[in-house]
């Protein structure tokens, strides 16, 4: 096989050491007859045996320290990539196919490839641009243009990582070789649809870029919509790259904001100083390279609908948040109510089943609804794990419901508090919340008694900012007026970082569920 060299643009940035280089080394595990020359260029004044360490760790991470050899001779190169000249000083060494890696901000790589204009460029090199790409529609028009200028498109590569997920790409199998799944993916059997993407990590150095994009850029439109696709999308002809990306554009271009209203169906927050396990974190307008003028959210959550006659009416919700309690990366498809229970189970039903998909670790389960145990007849859930699922998850309960009641209880890290008044957070600029995080366990009502919005009390309380509800936590730090804000399913130990508010003014209720669909919807839904 020919030698191939690999230049990573933003070498010394977060994306090359923590995803790019491990993705490296499990290439070379799977090809051993592949040879490569890696060399690193970035604007950190790195030596040869910094840029080196990075790679042996970034190695070691995906345990593949056999191949290191492989790479042993790596370079690194200080360098303004943006600059024709630190370009041209880069690329004229070079003889025989290159790929050029932009692990870089999208702005940055626009520059980049703005000064390779006019450049002569080694035979079949090859442009690989990490998502974000562009800013927005006319920049990533702009970009694109600029790229065909350099090479033609077979040679253009526009990189998602995330879908690259194993779990992910086994959705595609599920959905369309599983008779038992393939009928059910539909508004007829699917009742609502959750991917969620929940960090502990902070911003971890990555201000340039991240102060700049925020949580909706950052994750929503670059990584979930991508997933939204791959759930949403039409069965394509072949898994082949034009058939598999036109199916995935045509349910995009079909992708709306639920019921055309922004501000009811969005929510924009920030964390600020808190505590999660034992470490102290500060609020995310004291890291280095911030700029709080910009208030940039850090966690940001969007509920969708794909119009089409598969999907119309199904709320997908997507969101995504940094210095959350909790790691939670999955994708939760809720199963609607069975039409008609038979008399004499003593339970009841509030979903027809879930079946969920782990982002990290890859896992599947699917929770049914069974009977049985002390009493027979009895309804509560059961998950089936795959058996990727960890035996402690496996063991884990998941729900249990009550006898005689239409009432669900379930452990709770979010419970409302209070019902909203009329006029709060009709400004979409306003910043508002409603409820606190605990480790209290909560009750989720039928229908009348959530739109109502019972009061409940709040016994733990660490996410803290502008509601309304009184909380003295166990260990939070109190928020002006002791108020609290409200995030629906972030679990909290002790003490999290708080979060600034939801630009939003939709009344939630229960802890870990999908949104309240709109009236319209549930229209829909009973027309169904």
């Amino acid at each position: 096989m020919q030698r191939t060299t690999l230049l990573i643009l933003g070498a010394s940035g977060d994306l090359a050491s923590r995803l790019l280089l491990p993705a490296l080394a499990q290439l070379l595990q799977r090809e051993p007859s592949r040879e490569l020359a890696l060399l690193g260029a970035g604007s950190e004044a790195w030596s040869d045996e910094q840029w080196r360490e990075t790679v042996r760790r970034a190695f070691a991470a995906a345990d593949a320290q056999d191949v290191l050899d492989r790479v042993a001779g790596t370079t690194y190169a200080q360098a303004d990539i943006t600059d024709a000249g630190d370009l041209r000083r880069l690329l004229e060494p070079i003889d025989g196919p290159l790929v050029v890696y932009f692990a870089v901000p999208p702005a940055v790589a626009a520059a980049a490839c703005e000064a390779m204009q006019g450049m002569e460029l080694p035979r079949d090199t090859a442009l690989a641009l990490e998502k974000p790409f562009g800013e927005d529609e006319e920049s990533a028009r702009q970009l694109n243009e600029t790229l065909l200028r350099l090479v033609p498109e077979e040679r253009i590569f526009r990189v998602d990582h995330f879908l690259g997920r194993s779990t992910l790409l086994n959705v595609i199998g599920v959905r369309f070789a599983n008779r038992a799944v393939e009928p059910l993916w539909c508004a007829e059997h699917v009742e609502s649809v959750l991917v969620r993407f929940d960090e502990t990590l902070v911003l971890e150095n990555r201000a340039r870029y991240y102060d700049r994009a925020g949580a909706m850029i950052d994750m929503l439109q670059s990584h979930l919509l991508q997933v939204l696709a791959v759930l949403a999308m039409e069965p394509p002809a072949t898994l082949g790259e034009r058939d598999l990306r036109d199916a995935k554009a045509a349910a995009l271009r079909a992708t709306r904001i639920l019921d055309d209203d922004p501000v009811r169906h969005s929510r924009r927050a920030r964390y600020t100083a808190g505590a999660i396990g034992d470490r102290e974190l500060p609020a995310y307008v004291d890291e280095p390279g911030v700029d709080p003028s910009r208030e940039t959210e850090t966690l940001a959550e969007v509920v969708c609908e794909v119009r089409t006659s598969r999907w119309q009416g199904v709320p997908f919700t997507l969101r995504s948040g940094k210095a959350l309690g909790e790691k939670r990366a999955e994708i939760v498809v809720v199963l609607r109510p069975v039409r008609h229970l038979p008399e004499g189970f003593s339970g009841e039903i509030p979903d027809g089943g879930v079946l969920r998909f782990s982002l990290g670790p890859d896992a599947m389960s699917l929770e049914l609804n069974v009977n049985g145990g002390d009493d027979p007849f009895a309804l509560r859930c059961a998950a089936t794990p795959s058996p990727t699922t960890s035996a402690s998850a496996a063991r884990a309960p998941t729900r249990r419901y009550s006898a005689r009641s239409s009432t669900r209880t379930r452990r709770c890290r979010c419970a409302p508090t209070r019902p909203r008044s009329a006029g709060a957070s009709s400004n979409p600029s306003a910043t508002r919340g409603r409820g606190a995080t605990c480790g209290s366990r909560s009750t989720r009502r039928g229908r009348a008694g959530r739109r109502g919005g019972a009061r409940r009390r709040c016994s733990g309380g660490a996410v803290r900012a502008d509601c309304g509800a009184d909380c003295a936590g166990r260990g939070g730090r109190a928020a002006p007026g002791g108020r609290a804000v409200r995030i629906r399913g972030v679990p909290c130990s002790g003490r999290s970082p708080r979060v600034d508010g939801w630009v939003g003014n939709r009344e939630r209720s229960g802890c870990s569920a999908p949104p309240r669909r709109s009236s319209r919807s549930r229209s829909r839904r009973s027309a169904g």
